[in-house]
């Protein structure tokens, strides 16, 4: 199970990054209670599944509860930030790179 693999740290947030290639990166994040990832933008496609526990998650200007099971779809350049619940909490991160814009390119 992906939420046993990385312990809760009290009073911390423990991340463990399981794949790392230039197009994908996947992160297991743990948090303890009430910690909290403060606002922060990505250039990278961002997408968040709560694995344990409950989280809020701010996105389009407001915080948001989610639950284990919950899917989070974060576009590049979007503003959040991520806060633990009262009791632990576990999410797993994939970041995708965006494909080069082809009308760019020289020809």
């Amino acid at each position: 199970m992906l939420a046993d693999s990385v312990q809760v740290a009290p009073a911390g947030i423990v991340s463990r990054t399981l794949l790392q290639s230039p197009e994908l990166r996947v992160v297991l994040f743990a948090f303890d209670g009430g910690q909290e990832l403060t606002t922060h933008t990505s250039r990278r496609r961002a997408l968040l599944q709560v694995l344990g526990g409950e989280g809020d998650f701010f996105f389009d200007g407001a915080w948001h509860r989610q639950a284990a099971g919950s899917l989070i779809h974060l576009p590049p350049g979007h503003s959040h930030a991520v806060r633990a619940g009262a009791g632990s909490f576990t999410m797993l991160l994939t970041l995708a790179a965006e494909p080069a814009d082809a009308s760019k390119l020289g020809t």
